[in-house]
């Protein structure tokens, strides 16, 4: 008997190599602004999503579980860019929401139909400062342990 192959991509690359242009073009482009704005946060597949980095949350229900800090995703009719988290005040993607007019954003998800719709140096800022905001987190865990 043959087991069944996933048709998820088994890498970030495989996922990219597997769409269609000119989607493949733009989130290759996202791969290396998200891989060069910050480095540390090593790139995984999540499902059918690329993940960047990883942290650790906990609810004050006890609920707890480990997230990517920075999600990309081709979907159907956009591509969805996710800043997953908040610098304590609001969450970052939605911080910049005037900075990128063109683009839905909730609270941690920036959709968009095409690259040429948004501002890349605002994207990488929202990198940058996830991935400050996933150290901070990371610290605040390790004392409370």
């Amino acid at each position: 008997m043959h087991k069944l192959q996933s048709k998820q991509a088994q890498t970030p690359a495989g996922y990219i190599e597997k769409l269609p242009e000119p989607r493949r073009s733009e989130l290759r482009q996202l791969h290396r602004l998200i891989t060069k704005a910050a480095p540390h946060l090593k790139p995984r597949m999540w499902g059918e999503m690329i993940g960047y980095g990883s942290y650790h949350y906990r609810y004050a229900t006890g609920r707890e579980g480990d997230w990517f800090v920075i999600g990309l995703s081709s979907r159907r009719n956009y591509i969805s860019f996710y800043g997953c988290l908040s610098d304590g005040r609001q969450y970052i993607a939605e911080k910049h929401k005037q900075e990128l007019p063109k683009a839905s954003i909730g609270r941690s998800c920036i959709r968009f139909k095409k690259l040429a719709d948004v501002d890349l140096g605002v994207l990488a800022r929202i990198v940058k400062e996830n991935e400050a905001a996933a150290k901070k987190l990371a610290k605040l865990l390790a004392k409370s342990t």
